[in-house]
């Protein structure tokens, strides 16, 4: 079954009659393309029995190498109005209901409802989005792939650290293991001493001292999956305090690994995480939610909050990464990618999260 016509059962069960999408990542997944985006408005129209583009001009002729799907283009000098009104007359003439990608332009999004107005309205979320929680092998093979190079990246880093160093010099280690492997650098976080308690720290040219913690959270990208994957190092002798925090962090993550299993909600495994850390007293140093879904995208659904009710199935992903930050001194945050299985959960990387320690 493709994955158009997953879309469509699930358009089926949830009573779904239009779903529109903008370039992006549910345009990508679903049709293993997505056309450039800008402000031009270009939207992909599904309905129950029929789909196609609403293309500005420029763009139709490339994406018609990746799609057989109908296109009702517009120019510049016209607007996108007529075509969207054409294509909805084929393809959804008269909706009840219209499900819209969430990461659409608001005035793509307004385009749109102008056109189909006195509609139940949803996001893509609860469609699209609920197929794309649910990793295939190809996906699983993918992730694990990119898991594998962001254990290099990270190996690579760690036999960089010495004194004098900068975060960006380390960083740029990172960066180099991945295109060696094939893969780009997504992101990087690398941050020495006490740049380490903050928890999205931007690299910058600090250099490295003996005695600091250094937090190293990095990802890349290839075969159009993502990795993510957070180490600490420290040089020489790790600070006052450091290997207590680094246990509770560590023994979080393996409370919130041992309740991962389908069927248990997604906020379950946030309170097993924060459970361990309010009870060793560094609750309000915990100042993040526990993980967030890991595929096409570095951020996705499902995500690990108090609040989230989902319930966990078999072929989900996500990260597990509680963190401690101690304002001024250091932080430790240990990331692992989680497999949803039948029974558990598997992680994808093979990284021990044992404090690494490089020679002052």
């Amino acid at each position: 079954m493709t994955r158009l016509e997953r879309l469509r059962g699930k358009m089926s069960d949830t009573n779904t009659d239009l779903i529109v999408l903008a370039p992006g990542a549910h345009m990508r997944w679903l049709m293993g393309f997505m056309p450039h985006p800008d402000e031009r408005a270009c939207l992909l129209l599904i309905g129950r029995d029929a789909a196609g583009f609403v293309m500005p001009a420029l763009n139709a002729g490339d994406a018609r190498q990746h799609t057989d799907l109908p296109f009702w283009e517009w120019r510049d000098d016209d607007g996108p109005d007529s075509a969207l009104d054409e294509a909805l007359k084929k393809i959804c003439p008269q909706p009840r209901s219209v499900s819209v990608d969430e990461t659409m332009r608001a005035d793509h999004a307004l385009l749109l409802l102008d056109a189909v107005p006195n509609v139940a309205r949803s996001f893509a979320g609860d469609t699209l989005g609920a197929l794309r929680m649910i990793k295939d092998a190809s996906e699983l093979e993918a992730l694990e792939k990119n898991a594998r190079i962001a254990d290099a990246a990270q190996t690579a880093l760690r036999a960089a650290i010495r004194a004098g160093i900068t975060e960006s010099d380390l960083a740029e280690v990172a960066k180099t293991c991945f295109a060696e492997h094939g893969s780009r650098v997504a992101f990087s976080i690398v941050g020495t001493g006490a740049h380490s308690s903050y928890p999205h720290h931007h690299t910058g040219d600090t250099a490295v001292r003996a005695g600091d913690a250094i937090v190293v959270d990095i990802g890349g990208t290839v075969d159009g999956y993502f990795s993510d994957i957070t180490r600490m190092a420290c040089l020489g002798e790790p600070p006052e305090g450091y290997d207590e925090v680094h246990a509770v962090v560590d023994a979080a993550v393996q409370a919130a690994l041992a309740v991962i299993r389908p069927g248990v909600e997604a906020r379950a495994v946030d309170k097993a995480a924060r459970d361990v850390i309010t009870d060793a007293g560094y609750g309000p140093y915990f100042t993040h939610r526990t993980g967030h879904g890991l595929g096409s995208e570095v951020h996705e659904p499902p995500y690990i909050t108090a609040t989230n009710a989902q319930i966990l199935e078999e072929g989900m992903v996500f990260t597990v990464e509680p963190g401690i930050y101690l304002p001024g001194r250091f932080g430790v945050r240990l990331e692992e990618v989680a497999v949803v299985t039948s029974d558990g959960c598997r992680i994808l990387s093979g990284l021990s999260r044992d404090p690494f320690i490089a020679p002052a």
